[in-house]
């Protein structure tokens, strides 16, 4: 990926009617329009009562097994519930109803038939993981929350489980924008996630120029230097951080005067 020092630095620097009576009622059915299909939730109850999808394919699709939601009850055993109380069962029903609904929606919207229309699966949003989130979520999150170390474990352990599925987006733009965002007040934490990101792309002149950045925020000149020599190193061609490297040196060499 080749991201320049310019784009590093400059993107962080701009941080923040009458209706006719009808003839007959042959006429009268032959104005009528044909019916939108219905949203399963604007149906009554008795409707919604439809065969359940391939619950097989919904557990692949959530990354569980049927235990998930399920469990055999004897001697009293409590349901599977959510951290918020809510049976996990429950929440499943409703999420099979809310799929149907989307697809309703979807063929009324677009004119097309069901067999025409891209249709919404669970897989779609979900991916192979249960709680379906942006990876850069869940890492700012626990960057919040635990700090930048604690972020980088999580990452790494989300990485040997997920790599090569469409679960997460583990390339190489997608963690340093990440950390990008805490560039300016975290600084610490940006640079634990921006080396992360060197463990598995040692080639990212941008993330060591990004490095050099948050040195300059931690007012380290000799650190965010050596790391701007990095990244000229990896892409000699960035005439933006060779003047921000010129810049630091004089402003360094001025200090020791």
């Amino acid at each position: 990926m080749k991201r320049t020092a310019r784009g590093i630095f400059a993107s962080l620097a701009l941080l923040p009617s009458l209706a006719l009576l009808p003839a007959s009622p042959a006429a009268a059915q032959a104005a009528q329009p044909a019916a939108a299909p219905q949203p399963v939730a604007a149906q009554p109850a008795a409707a919604q009562h439809v065969p359940l999808p391939d619950m097989e394919m919904v557990a692949r699709a959530l990354g569980v097994e049927c235990s998930h939601c399920h469990v055999r009850r004897r001697n009293g055993e409590p349901e599977v519930v959510a951290t918020t109380g809510k049976p996990k069962l429950e929440i499943a029903k409703e999420m099979i109803v809310m799929t149907r609904d989307l697809n309703a929606t979807i063929q009324a919207a677009s004119g097309k038939s069901a067999t025409e229309a891209t249709r919404v699966e669970c897989i779609t949003c979900h991916r192979g993981v249960a709680i379906p989130k942006q990876l850069s979520e869940i890492i700012l999150r626990t960057v919040l929350d635990n700090g930048g170390a604690a972020a980088a474990e999580q990452y790494r352990e989300l990485r040997e489980r997920y790599y090569g599925r469409a679960s997460y987006d583990f390339s190489e733009a997608e963690l340093l924008r990440t950390a990008q965002r805490l560039l300016d007040r975290r600084p610490d934490d940006a640079i634990a996630l921006l080396e992360l990101n060197l463990e598995y792309n040692p080639s990212s002149a941008a993330s060591y120029a990004a490095i050099a950045y948050a040195f300059t925020r931690k007012r380290d000149p000799v650190s965010a230097i050596m790391n701007l020599e990095k990244a000229l190193e990896l892409n000699p061609n960035d005439g933006f951080a060779r003047g921000r490297l010129e810049q630091l040196k004089d402003d360094l060499s001025r200090s020791r005067r």
